[in-house]
């Protein structure tokens, strides 16, 4: 009775969107300890076999987030890196990286097909669109397939109230950002409607060269044909356009002279996403889904980080590129229960089309030089290139995968779970620069086992393996390699021969409830060997070249404790100590190079401590009012892959304070409290004259936030 229950409110949670977060309801913390993403279904997080953190939609309307990364950081073990304007990249039992080992998804479903990864897909996301994000930890592949390897980041929408609601919204902050954000949603007789937007811009802010705007809508429409049966349609659509101000120099950053080396690059992205789902239940024990889905994508950039300079010289290069795919797909599963130690199973297939062109050209630049000719000061446009290919391709994707997993309890306190998944993604190609042709295919079984006992009710433990892979980019197989093609006078040559990174995972857990339920600590540790990672090694100028060889070794212990020592106070502290090592990855031929391989270094831009916690007060004495502090650890890293110089990493505060009062809510939210100067990101070269480029942080920000939430209870309406 216990399950059917918690199914039923899961259930009613999904269909109806009761959004009520009162956090003394028993329903309310039920619902917290339910969650989706780990078997495709709502579990109980103590009867998963994985690492997963859920961050909550109360948190979510108390962060009053302007960046998803501020909500994303709030889970154990997860760092999401701000790289301004919501642009960002990861890291999750991995360094901070932009390799395709993250899955981003959105209610279940991948952002983005197979093979056109992007570590910015998640500046698509309408935060005003949030119901709740879960977060595993470690390879899912063999449930989500390719890219599930660090993690995956599942952003769970908002759906239809009961009731008819509205959300209105205002943020500004003192560097010029502003946004403006509306919801509405109602459930009238058998059709639900929920349609959230915002609108943002920045202008003339802190560093120079900054400006963006986006511009988001979701739309969702549920028609309950009967009891049992669902039609759900969503519609995204997104449009971004930034500055892409890249990084200072050394002396510039210490200096805070915040002020960008071009006033030309860009980004910019037009997203369209839909889906039409059938749900049908058939009894108690039996669910089935089917989904069709369509994206449309089209992404441009002259990005600054496609700059190449050698160092002293007054002569540099650049990039303009496009990358546009559309999807056609279906999604298919079923959930079964049975009465055969109570057991249970998901099964289920996936059908994915994508046609996909990307074109990238030269520019030529000029490079203004600081004093010394160490560093630029800035770079000017000479020309622009498109007679110098450096990639351009048509592709077809077909991803096809099948999948299942099952569930047994042998005993009443032990659970076992196994699932194994078949992924095929084939692509037909042709290459608009050396004129060839042809078809290449990665496929890949994926296989995961694990066990949860819960001996007591205030405490469980869990252990798994699971493994993960990561095929290629089509970016970086059809990418030219340094010194070739272009104006080289050498022919181009390809990445044909990369592999796809394979990953086994290792990994013991638990959790424990304790001081009568006011404290709940959850811990992992995992060990996680990679085979033919795709790395990139920086060459002089600032280019890439890719390799898929060698090994690497990641592990870690992650640890996550909630107390609540009485209503008006709520602590939460997580964290991760982790290391990121080489263990047989060779990065030159050259018998001059002073390093030629790198087994038993650590990873560059892998700090081995990432802790966020934060404190809130929720003050008896006026209520409505919620304050918090809150600390972000990161601690030194590695600029460069020959461990030569590190950067010491950063501590920086945040405080949050708001007071609703009926319906309205004014909120004042202090990121970086302490004005404190520090870098999301360092890197540098191998050589020994490499100069770092710094991701600098913004000074301290005040955002400042209006909201209206309005009700209307029909049933009181219709009486009055």
């Amino acid at each position: 009775m216990k399950k059917i229950y918690f199914a039923v409110l899961v259930l009613g949670q999904m269909l109806y969107g009761q959004n009520k977060t009162d956090k003394d309801s028993v329903a309310t913390k039920q619902l917290e300890n339910v969650v989706i993403t780990a078997n495709r279904g709502a579990t109980l997080k103590r009867e998963v076999p994985v690492a997963i953190s859920k961050v909550t939609q109360k948190t979510i309307n108390e962060t009053k987030a302007t960046a998803v990364y501020e909500i994303v950081n709030k889970a154990p073990g997860v760092l999401m890196v701000n790289l301004g304007n919501e642009q960002h990249s990861m890291a999750i039992r991995q360094p901070m990286t932009t390799n395709p080992y993250y899955l981003y998804l959105e209610d279940g479903l991948s952002i983005r097909p197979m093979g056109v990864f992007n570590h910015n897909a998640l500046l698509e996301i309408n935060q005003f669109n949030l119901q709740n994000i879960e977060l595993v930890r470690g390879p899912v592949s063999s449930l989500y397939g390719p890219e599930a390897v660090g993690g995956a980041v599942n952003l769970i929408s908002l759906k239809p109230s009961l009731q008819p609601e509205m959300k209105l919204g205002l943020q500004a902050d003192q560097w010029g950002y502003l946004r403006f954000q509306a919801a509405a949603s109602a459930t009238i007789g058998k059709v639900g409607v929920h349609v959230s937007g915002l609108t943002s811009a920045q202008r003339d802010s802190w560093m120079t060269f900054s400006d963006y705007n986006k511009d988001n809508i979701n739309a969702r429409i549920d028609y309950n044909i009967n009891k049992t049966t669902r039609l759900i349609g969503t519609l995204f659509n997104g449009s971004y356009y930034s500055d892409m101000s890249g990084s200072v120099n050394e002396a510039d950053f210490y200096n805070r002279t915040y002020k960008s080396t071009t006033d030309f690059t860009y980004r910019k992205s037009d997203a369209l996403r839909t889906r039409l789902t059938f749900e049908k239940d058939w009894n108690d024990k039996a669910q089935t889904s089917f989904t069709t889905f369509y994206r449309d994508n089209e992404l441009g950039q002259n990005p600054s980080y496609g700059i190449k300079w050698v160092q002293g010289q007054t002569i540099a290069k650049g990039e303009i590129n496009s990358n546009n795919f559309k999807s056609y797909g279906v999604l298919a599963q079923h959930n079964q229960k049975f009465n055969f130690l109570d057991g249970s199973f998901v099964v289920g297939g996936l059908y994915d089309n994508s046609p996909v062109d990307y074109n990238a050209y030269q520019v030529d630049l000029k490079a203004n030089l600081n004093p010394g000719g160490q560093t630029v000061s800035s770079y000017e446009i000479i020309a622009e290139r498109p007679d110098i290919k450096l990639a351009d391709y048509n592709a077809r994707i077909h991803n096809t995968a099948g999948f299942a997993q099952l569930t047994l309890k042998p005993l009443h306190n032990l659970i076992f779970t196994t699932g194994a998944r078949y992924d095929n993604m084939s692509f037909d190609y042709t290459n608009n620069i050396d004129y060839s042709t042809g078809n290449k295919v990665y496929d890949q079984f994926t296989f995961k086992v694990g066990v949860n006992y819960n001996p007591w009710s205030c405490a469980g433990f869990y252990s798994n393996y699971s493994q993960g892979f990561a095929p290629p980019g089509l970016t970086s197989i059809f990418r030219s390699k340094p010194g070739t093609g272009g104006s080289t006078g050498i022919p181009a040559e390809f990445y044909y021969n990369l592999e796809p990174a394979e990953f086994d995972n290792y990994e013991v857990g638990g959790w424990i409830g304790c001081l009568d339920k006011k404290m709940r600590i959850e811990y992992s540790v995992y060990y996680m060997e990679g085979k033919n990672e795709l790395l990139n090694v920086r060459q002089p100028d600032n280019s890439t070249d890719y390799r898929s060889a060698g090994e690497t070794l990641h592990k870690g212990v992650e640890l996550a404790v909630n107390y609540i020592p009485d209503p008006q106070f709520k602590i939460r502290m997580g964290g991760t100590y982790a290391k990121h090592e080489f263990v047989d990855f060779k990065i030159s031929d050259k018998p001059t190079d002073p390093v030629q391989d790198l087994d038993g270094f650590e990873m560059p831009s892998a700090p081995n401590w990432i802790a966020n916690s934060e404190v809130s007060y929720y003050p008896k004495w006026l209520l409505g009012l919620r304050t918090s502090v809150e600390w972000q650890l990161v601690s030194s890293w590695y600029q460069d892959q020959i461990n030569t110089v590190k950067y010491d990493g950063y501590n920086v505060f945040n405080g949050r304070i708001g007071y609703q009062f009926k319906g309205l809510e004014a909120y004042v939210n202090v990121m970086n409290l302490t004005d404190k100067l520090y870098a999301y990101n360092v890197t540098r070269g191998n050589t020994p004259t490499s100069t770092p480029s710094y991701t600098a942080a913004a000074p301290r920000t005040f955002v400042f936030g209006l909201q209206y939430n309005f009700q209307l209870n029909k049933k009181k309406s219709n009486e009055k």
